[in-house]
Parts: C-alpha cells; sequence; structure tokens
C-alpha cells in the first residue's frame, strides 16, 4: 500500500538521505567529474547503468534487463558515486550550496538508475536468482551508504553551509532540503566517534541482511501455500472469482483444480463468500500465519534480532527508543502524539465491532449454525449482515466494478482536477518488464505539454509481491535541465478469464483510486531538486487516501459503474444502498488496522529484551482489549510495512494520522458550492497539497490549503464513530 517500498535497508537511507550521494573526486573540479562521468557512462556495456533512452525524455530498458547484470551494476555504481562523494568532500573550495547540496542532488545518477531495475526485480518479478543476489549484496550496499553518512569531511561541509549567513539568502525550498541533507546525516550517525561509529555501521550491515530475510521468508509463504479445491467445494463463490481460481490453477499446472492463491487479493473474497467453514478456516490460517510457521522461513527471532539492533543503533545516538528517533522529524514528532491519537479513536472502533459481532451471531443463531462468531467467520456473516441491514449484496456491487472502467474513472477525475489527458502509448513504443504492463502519456489537457507516463502493473502472479504500490522510475526536477516524470502504479488484481473483464470489489476500488492518488501526487510535482521528492511519512498517505473520495462522487458513479455484461448504468438504488452503508463494517476495518499501528509503536518503544514476538504480540493486544474475532492487519511474523525495511517502522500509524487530514480535507470540498469539483479547492488541492511535494512543511502546506490544522472530530464523523468530549468544540 501506499509509497514504492523495498526490502533493502540501503534504500531506506536514500530516501532519508534524498540525493545525498553526490560528490567529487578529490582536487578535481566538478565539471571535470562530470565529464569523466560522462565519457566513462559511453563505454558502459551493462544497460543497467546506461542513461534511459528513447521518447519522453528517455525509458527504461526493461526489455534489455539481465539479472547477469545487476550485481555488476551495483557494485560499478558504488564505485562511481563514491568518486563523487570523495570530490564533494575534498572540494578545496569554500562550503556553498551550489558546490555541496546542489553536487549532492547532482550525483548518484547511475545507481539511481540501477535501482530503478533493482526494484521491478524485487516487488515484480522476483526469483530464487535474484534473492540470492538480493542477500548477498544489501549488506553491502548498508556499508556502501554509511560510507556516505560517516564521511567526516563531507558532515562538516554540509554542516558548513547549514550554518552558514547563505542559509538566509536561498529559497525557501533549498533552505528546505540543506535542513533535510543535515538532519538525515546528523540522524544517521555522521555526529558519532570511534568504536560508536564502527558500531552504527555493523549494525545497519546486519539490519540489511535480516530485513531483505523477513522479506523472502513471506514471498517464499505466499508462493508455497495455495489451497487448491475442486469443483464440489465451490459453494457460494461467485462465478467470476470461480474462474479466476481455476485460471491461477491451471497457470500453476493443476489442471481441474480451482487455486485460492495466499494473497489478500484471492484469501479476502474467498472468506467472505465460501459456505465451507472448514475451508474457511484454512485459507484463514494459511494467510495469516505467513512467516509463523516453526518452519525455515519463520520470521519470529528475526523480529527480535531487529528490534535489538534497531535500539541498540538509536541508543548509539542518544535516544531512549527507536520511535522517538523516527518520529522526530515527521508530524506527530514524537511517540506520544502518535499513540494519543490512536487511544482517541481505538475505544469507538473496539466497540463498534462487539456491535458488529451481536448482529452476525444473531444472523448465525437465527440460521441454527451452532458456531460463536471466529476470526474465519467475519467477512462471511459481516455480508449476510450487510444483506440483512442495507439489502446491499456486495457481489451485486462487484459486476459493476471492472478495472479498465475504473481506470478510465481516475483518469476522469485527474482531468478535472489536475487537467490531465492520459493518452495510451502504443505498444512496442516503451519498454514494459512484463506483457501485463501497459502505459499511458500524460499531457496538460490544454496546452498539450508532455507531463510524463503512467505504468500500470495490475495483476497478480508468481514472483510479484503482494498488496498495492505506487513508484517513480524518474521524478520531476529542474535544477540541472526539466526531467519529467516516469510514474507507476502496481497492484495484485486477480486477472479476470480470457475475454472476460476483471472484476473486482469496492475495498479494492478504493485501494485502486489510493495508488493512483500517490500517481497524482508524483505527476503533478513542481519542484526543482530532487530531495523535494522525499516523504513524510505520516502525510504522504494523505493526498492519496484522499483521492479515494472521487470515487464515491455522482460523476463517477453515472458514467463509469457499469454492469460488465449489460452495460447498463448501476441502478440509483443500488448507489443509495452503497452510501447508506458507507460505514458499514467500520469497526472491523479500523480495528484491524489499528492494532497493527498501536503494536509497531510498543514494539519500538519497549526494551526489546523483554520482547517475545509471538507472546508480546498477544499479551500486549489482549491489555489493548483487542476483539477475539478480528486479528491485526499484518501480524508482526509478515508485517513488511515495519520489519523488511524502516520506511514504515514505528510509522505505520501514519495511515492514521493522514485519515485525519484526509476526512479534514474532505470536509472542504463538501462544504464548497462546487463539491468534489469545486474550482477554487481544487486549485488549493494541487497547489499546496500535490505539486509542493515536500519543499514545503507539511504542517505548513496543509494550513495553507484549509486555513487551519485539521480536527480529529472530522474522521470521528467519516467513520461514523461517536466524537471524544475533549475534541468538540
Amino acid at each position: 500500500m501506499g509509497k514504492f517500498k523495498t526490502s533493502l535497508t540501503a534504500m531506506a537511507v536514500v530516501v532519508a538521505l534524498g540525493a545525498c550521494s553526490e560528490q567529487k573526486a578529490p582536487e578535481t573540479s566538478s565539471s571535470d567529474v562530470q565529464n569523466a562521468a560522462t565519457s566513462q557512462q559511453a563505454q558502459f556495456d551493462n544497460v543497467l547503468l546506461q542513461e534511459f533512452k528513447g521518447p519522453y525524455g528517455g525509458v527504461p530498458a526493461f526489455d534489455k534487463m539481465n539479472l547477469e547484470d545487476l550485481k555488476p551494476a551495483l557494485e560499478k555504481a558504488m564505485e562511481l558515486n563514491l568518486k563523487e562523494i570523495e570530490a564533494i568532500a575534498n572540494n578545496e573550495a569554500a562550503p556553498t550550496f551550489e558546490n555541496v547540496i546542489v553536487e549532492m542532488e547532482r550525483a548518484g545518477a547511475e545507481l539511481g538508475r540501477v535501482f530503478t531495475y533493482y526494484g521491478i526485480w524485487s516487488s515484480n518479478k522476483s526469483s530464487p536468482e535474484f534473492r540470492e543476489i538480493q542477500a548477498e549484496m544489501s549488506p553491502k550496499l548498508s556499508a556502501f551508504f554509511t560510507q556516505i553518512t560517516q564521511n567526516e569531511k563531507l558532515f562538516e561541509r554540509v554542516k558548513t553551509v547549514y550554518e552558514s549567513d547563505e542559509l538566509k539568502s536561498l529559497t525557501p525550498e533549498e533552505q528546505r532540503i540543506t535542513w533535510m541533507t543535515y538532519n538525515s546525516f546528523a540522524r544517521n550517525g555522521a555526529t558519532l566517534d570511534g568504536e560508536a561509529k564502527k558500531r552504527y555501521a555493523e549494525i545497519n550491515q546486519e539490519l540489511a541482511t535480516l530485513h531483505t530475510k523477513f522479506s523472502n521468508n513471506v514471498l517464499a509463504d505466499e508462493e508455497s501455500y495455495v489451497t487448491y479445491i475442486t469443483e464440489d467445494q465451490l459453494d457460494g463463490l461467485p462465478a467470476s472469482f470461480v474462474k479466476a481460481a481455476k485460471a491461477a490453477a491451471e497457470s500453476r499446472g493443476e489442471e481441474g483444480k480451482y487455486a485460492i492463491t495466499n494473497t489478500r487479493s484471492s484469501m479476502d473474497p474467498f472468506l467472505t463468500y465460501s459456505t465451507n467453514r472448514e475451508l474457511r478456516e484454512k485459507v484463514w490460517r494459511t494467510y495469516y500465519n505467513r512467516g509463523d510457521n516453526a518452519d525455515e522461513f519463520d520470521n519470529n527471532d528475526i523480529i527480535k534480532r531487529i528490534l535489538t539492533l534497531r535500539d541498540e543503533r538509536v541508543e548509539l545516538l542518544g535516544y531512549e527508543n527507536y520511535a522517538q528517533w523516527r518520529l522526530e522529524d515527521r508530524m506527530a514528532k514524537n511517540p506520544e502524539n502518535a499513540m494519543d491519537l490512536m487511544m482517541k479513536v481505538w475505544p469507538a472502533a473496539i466497540a463498534r465491532v462487539e456491535e458488529e459481532v451481536a448482529d452476525m451471531q444473531a444472523i448465525a443463531d437465527e440460521e441454527g449454525a451452532d458456531i460463536t462468531i471466529a476470526p474465519w467467520d467475519y467477512r462471511f456473516y459481516a455480508e449476510k449482515v450487510r444483506q440483512a441491514k442495507y439489502d446491499l449484496d456486495s457481489n451485486e456491487v462487484k459486476q459493476y466494478l471492472q478495472l479498465d472502467k475504473l481506470r478510465e474513472a481516475m483518469f476522469y477525475v485527474a482531468g478535472r482536477l489536475f487537467n490531465f489527458n492520459f493518452t495510451p502509448v502504443e505498444e512496442g513504443k516503451v519498454p514494459v518488464f512484463h506483457e501485463d504492463v501497459k502505459v499511458w502519456e500524460v499531457t496538460d489537457k490544454d496546452s498539450g505539454e508532455h507531463i510524463g507516463l503512467w505504468y500500470l502493473d495490475p495483476f497478480s502472479r508468481q514472483g510479484k509481491r503482494s498488496g498495492a504500490w505506487a513508484t517513480t522510475y524518474r521524478s520531476y526536477t529542474t535544477f540541472d535541465g526539466k526531467k519529467t516524470v516516469l510514474s507507476s502504479n502496481n497492484s495484485n488484481f486477480v486477472k479476470g478469464a480470457d475475454g472476460e473483464a476483471t472484476l473486482i470489489s469496492w475495498d479494492d476500488a478504493e485501494t485502486y483510486f489510493h495508488e493512483f492518488g500517490h500517481a497524482l501526487h508524483f505527476l503533478a510535482s513542481d519542484v526543482k531538486y530532487p530531495s523535494s521528492h522525499s516523504g513524510v511519512r505520516d502525510y504522504t498517505e494523505f493526498q492519496s487516501q484522499l483521492l479515494e473520495r472521487w470515487l464515491t462522487t455522482d460523476e463517477v458513479i453515472n458514467n463509469y459503474l457499469v454492469h460488465h455484461e449489460t452495460g447498463e448504468p448501476i441502478p440509483a438504488e443500488l448507489v443509495e444502498k452503497i452510501k447508506k452503508a458507507s460505514t458499514f463494517n467500520e469497526g472491523f476495518k479500523t480495528t484491524e488496522y489499528m492494532a497493527s499501528a498501536i503494536m509497531d509503536l510498543k514494539y519500538h518503544t519497549t526494551d526489546p529484551s523483554k520482547i517475545d514476538p509471538d507472546t508480546f504480540e498477544r499479551e500486549e493486544l489482549k491489555k489493548l482489549g483487542m476483539p477475539e474475532e478480528i486479528v491485526m492487519r499484518h501480524r508482526s511474523p509478515h508485517f513488511g510495512h515495519v520489519f523488511s525495511g524502516e520506511g514504515y517502522a514505528a510509522a505505520y500509524y501514519g495511515y492514521m494520522w493522514a485519515e485525519v487530514l484526509t476526512a479534514d480535507a474532505a470536509e472542504a470540498f463538501m462544504e464548497a458550492p462546487g463539491g468534489f469539483y469545486d474550482k477554487e479547492v481544487g486549485d488549493r488541492l494541487v497547489k499546496y497539497l500535490f505539486a509542493v511535494r515536500n519543499a514545503m512543511d507539511p504542517a505548513e502546506a496543509y494550513r495553507k490549503f484549509r486555513g487551519r490544522d485539521a480536527k480529529v472530530d472530522a474522521l470521528m464523523r467519516d467513520r461514523g464513530f461517536p466524537i471524544p468530549k475533549e475534541t468538540k468544540e
């Protein structure tokens, strides 16, 4: 979910440092190094290192990427980058914004290109061969980035610029990236000496290996544990799901069977519709036990080691715990503020779960099921409650949710809000890494100006990590010549049978819009420097969460939600049912997410020596009053957001923090004369919430959009929860 994430610890450092791998060889000028690099670049046979060629300002050569090129490309790119680093660090000229910060923004081009391909192998087309390279290179990359952050001469030059009088004369964006660069060094070990600095580097290397191992263990369980069922076990399952499950089995060589793959997109609808309770339990346990099967891919020991190392590392920097370090430069500022938000919402969420379970139990009793609602029953009986309370059948709604039509709806919204036009790129004109991937050119509707490209990789397949995410292969910058955007959305929808529409659930449709929101954030950017694209984790999900709201606008519903067989628009009475049921099952959705977010904070504010992951998860959730009928959305052994890298570590709460902004911003549109397509509010949205990226403090940017800070009571109204007294005005 949300921005591109990789299991590589070093990549997290790249994000943290922005483009801080830009430097030069000793006693040579910037132009000399650049010319030498250009000359050397021309001699590269390795396509992964080469500048992007072809149309649209150059595009990745996905059709020519070979795995045997990856390791030598990474090694060469690191070598080139370190030469740039040394040049900046050893430049005898007095440190200035131009010869330190700008040069750092410029450097590392080759490595950036290699990481583009690395990300494809890691997320979209993994293999045992790639994972061997990943395991070998992760600690080496970590050591490489640590070498940069611990370069004392470089840090002194950065610090000099940060503390100089020149800073006051820079633009706000330039001041901000100078601060971010300095802060990244200071927070990542640059201030340490001697043995502490050495130990910091050792910890980073071991963490890189552990993060990779954690991620690969989860992927191994997702690939290995497939539940095959037969025709007599299909009761209750929608025809579209049955066809997709049959195709999934055939693709795995299991003719005559039906495959329930170990991904959320397959598990969720099976648990919702299958009448076979025994199979529901099996599929549920298979999914939620990923990384927790007491075998070679078990992640519990890895979790404890990761927590121990993170705690030791931040102790070297003088912090009490990892969460304190992590949140210092986020909107929340500290774990106490983050937990305070969680605790304002948690009581209402679990109270709603109690109501939801009572409704489900009543139906089960009425039907004579003779059961007590268990986790594998929740979705099944929730669907029955939905139909009973709102006369709303999720499968009926699904008939109007065609993947292609929803994509057209997203384009419509992008046209209204951002003035973007999406045109399919002729097949073969832009290389892709899989036949499922399609590409669109994005232009300004009025001027025709080229904005960038949008790649879409929508379907689940072996070797592709689960979930949905967005990324860029190139971001918009102007400091060194204008660079246009190459953005990508990636999902794991179960492909419809040949010649038939791919139908998805309402939740999946929201996720589709969500990830497209990230893409629009990339495409709408109007910043000068690469570092301005580095995200503030409890803010970066806000823009994408907000875009989900346009799925329920009349313009989208009336024009794009049409029946996949008849082409008839979704009936008005069904739309009304959807809107009336908008807060249905909100207890489940909020609680399963918040349990993960709260546990993330608890893991990173507790002494790791006192943590046994399996016991800790169970006991802490019990203290919270976690309903027995629900589990964490991401149980600890497969919580990749937190343990396969550091992007969301101690920061998974950020989705809820962003939801407060989302609910409050949505009310700004609801209060406007033109609703969700109001021109004035829409212009402020683009200007302050999308185009600015991280070139402005997020809190300031939001105030410019809204005229004030966001209020949590908007979130409570949005979810149909009672508003806590202390938040009422």
